[in-house]
């Protein structure tokens, strides 16, 4: 099989892994203690947990889109 023939090329896959694991950072900011029936904490509403972590996990997803979306160069081109 070419090399022609991929879709991606290693630097999409590069991109891809670095999008997963800016995501699985984003979800690991989310974790927390959580509230129970008898105790309530009031972590739950920080605003790593709010607003900082989603935005780490959009970040990591529209990378992970723009690794999938991004065409690679032909070799040919630059002769």
């Amino acid at each position: 099989m070419n090399k022609r023939d991929f879709a991606f090329d290693k630097v999409n896959f590069i991109l891809l892994a670095v999008g997963m694991l800016i995501v699985v950072i984003g979800f690991l900011l989310m974790t927390g203690p959580g509230s129970s029936d008898t105790v309530y904490e009031p972590d739950i509403f920080s605003a790593r947990r709010i607003k900082v972590a989603p935005v780490v996990c959009l970040f990591g997803f529209v990378s992970m889109i723009y690794a999938v979306m991004r065409k690679p160069k032909e070799k040919g081109e630059n002769e």
